[in-house]
C-alpha cells in the first residue's frame, strides 16, 4: 500500500540560500524535508513580498516565556522551547547557569531527555567554572575552579548530550579542562574570564573554539593589553557569539567584531532569560532574581546585566536595519554558523535540498509571520493557499 506524499510549496518570496538571496523563489517541502520537485498542480502559498529563511539556531539560551531551563523540569523547558520557536528559533541548545554540581547534574539528566526526543540540540553548561571577577549574573559563592574531574562529571550527567561548556581558562585546571572537552567532542568556550591575551591564546591552542558572548564578562580591548577580545577575534579557529540587542554591545563594537570575524565565524545568540517573550517584571535566573525594566534584565542585587530578553527574530531585524549587515550574512550568523558549530548542519541551518524543512517566513519589515519545523507549520502565514 502506498501513501500519498503531502507537499507544501512556497512561492514568490525572496529566499535566503547559502549562496545568496533568490528573488521570486520557490521552496517545495515533502515528508518534513526540502525537496527539488516542482509540480505545478499542487497547492502553493504565495508569499510575494516576504522573505523565507532557514529556521534560526540558538546555541546559547537560558529561558523564555516566563520559564527557565535551569528549573530542571520538562514543563518549563517546553515553555522556553515553544516561546522561541514562535519567534523562528527551530533549533536551540539549553543553557544552564551556575549551581552546585549535584543540581546541575540533575538538570542535565532531565534536559537530556528532551535532546534525545529531538526537542533540543544539546546542553550548554555556563558556569560554575568561571571567574569570580567576571561572573556577571552568576552566584559567586557557587563558583569553582574547572577541575577536569568535575567537568567530566557534568558532561557524563548529560548522557552524551552536552554540546558546550563555558569556562575561564586562566583558573587552575582551565587549560586541562579545555583539552578534556576537546577530546570528548564537546565545545570548549572561553567566557566569564579575567584571562589575558596569552592565556586565551593557549586555550585556543588547547582546543577552545567558541567565545561566549564576546566583549561581555571579559576584560575590554586595550591598546597595550589586548586581552581575550583580540585573542578570540583574530584566531580563525574561534567562532564568536554576539548578543545583538542594543544593550550588550554598542553597534560599533558589534560591527567591528562582525566584519573582523565574518559571518562564518559569528553566531548571533540571545543569551535569553525567562523574560524573553514576556513583559517587564521580576524573574528568577538560577538562584538569583532579576528585574526587567524597558526590556533590559538586571540583577536585583548589584544591578549587573543578567542575560537578555532577546529573541533571534529581533536580532535579525536589528542586524539588518541598524547594523547594516546584509541579509544573507545575518542569516548565516543566525542559522548556518551555529548549526555547523553544533554539528547539526547536515540537517538544519540553511535552505538546501535534503535538509529538514525548518523555515521562517518574514514580512518586508523582518517580522515573523510564519514558522515551519520539519515540514509542519507551527505558525502558518496568512497568505491564502492557491492552486
Amino acid at each position: 500500500m502506498t501513501t500519498e506524499t503531502q507537499r507544501t510549496v512556497l512561492t514568490g518570496a525572496r529566499v535566503v540560500l547559502p549562496t545568496g538571496v533568490v528573488e521570486d523563489g520557490r521552496v517545495t517541502v515533502a515528508d518534513g524535508r526540502i525537496v527539488t520537485a516542482r509540480p505545478e498542480d499542487e497547492p502553493t502559498h504565495d508569499l510575494t513580498g516576504h522573505w523565507v529563511t532557514p529556521g534560526f539556531v540558538d546555541m546559547h539560551v537560558h529561558g523564555g516565556g516566563g520559564a527557565s531551563f535551569s528549573a530542571g523540569t520538562v514543563e518549563e523547558a517546553r515553555t522556553v522551547i515553544g516561546t522561541h520557536r514562535a519567534h523562528g528559533t527551530t533549533t536551540m541548545v539549553a543553557s544552564t547557569v551556575t549551581g552546585d554540581l549535584a543540581d546541575l547534574a540533575r538538570q542535565a539528566g532531565t534536559l537530556s531527555e528532551l535532546v534525545e526526543d529531538g526537542e533540543l540540540a544539546g546542553l550548554h553548561f555556563e558556569g560554575p567554572f568561571i571567574s569570580a571577577h567576571r561572573c556577571g549574573a552568576h552566584q559567586p559563592s557557587l563558583l569553582r575552579d574547572p577541575d577536569p574531574a568535575d567537568v567530566r562529571k557534568l558532561v557524563d550527567a548529560a548522557r552524551g548530550t552536552a554540546s558546550m561548556v563555558t569556562l575561564a581558562p586562566e583558573l587552575p585546571g582551565g587549560l586541562e579542562s579545555v583539552a578534556l572537552l576537546r577530546d570528548l567532542g564537546v565545545l570548549a568556550a572561553v567566557g566569564h574570564t579575567d584571562g589575558d591575551y596569552d592565556v586565551v591564546r593557549r586555550a585556543v591552542d588547547a582546543g577552545a573554539s567558541v567565545a561566549t558572548h564576546l566583549f561581555n564578562a571579559m576584560p575590554p580591548l586595550a591598546h597595550r593589553a589586548p586581552g581575550p577580545v583580540a585573542a578570540l577575534l583574530e584566531d580563525e579557529r574561534v567562532t564568536v557569539e554576539l548578543i545583538d540587542d542594543g544593550t550588550h554591545l554598542h553597534p560599533a563594537a558589534l560591527r567591528l567584531a562582525f566584519h573582523r570575524a565574518g559571518a562564518d565565524r559569528v553566531a548571533f545568540i540571545t543569551d535569553a532569560m525567562g523574560a524573553a517573550g514576556m513583559g517587564d517584571g521580576r524573574y528568577p535566573l538560577g538562584p538569583l532574581e532579576v528585574d526587567v525594566t524597558d526590556g533590559v534584565a538586571r540583577l536585583v542585587e548589584g544591578g549587573a546585566i543578567a542575560g537578555s530578553t532577546l529573541t533571534l527574530d529581533r536580532a535579525l531585524r536589528r542586524a539588518v536595519t541598524v547594523d547594516g549587515i546584509g541579509v544573507a550574512d545575518a542569516v548565516r550568523a543566525l542559522a548556518g554558523t551555529p548549526a555547523r558549530m553544533l554539528g547539526v548542519d547536515d540537517r538544519v541551518g540553511s535552505v538546501e535540498v535534503g535538509k529538514d524543512a525548518d523555515l521562517v517566513v518574514l514580512d518586508d519589515g523582518f517580522r515573523v509571520v510564519g514558522v515551519m519545523r520539519k515540514g509542519r507549520w507551527l505558525r502558518e502565514p496568512a497568505a491564502v493557499p492557491t492552486g
